[in-house]
């Protein structure tokens, strides 16, 4: 699957916090960095975000990853 904004191949990172943020039914999905910025986040406020989401038992993102 690709950003439907900037055609990043997108993870399972994007995805998880593209449907936490939009829809959890989304079949089109955006990278992280252009659904922080349809936010008017920074990245790192977003990788915080999924952390929190994370600690909350949040299962849309797979086990945590160095960022």
């Amino acid at each position: 699957m690709e950003c439907q904004k900037c055609g990043k191949e997108l993870d399972a990172w994007d995805v998880g916090f593209y449907k936490k943020l939009v829809n959890r039914g989304a079949a089109d999905c955006s990278c992280i960095s252009c659904t922080a910025a349809y936010f008017d986040l920074s990245e790192d406020t977003a990788w915080e975000m999924i952390r929190r989401f994370q600690a909350q038992g949040c299962t849309l993102f797979p086990p945590m990853k160095d960022k």
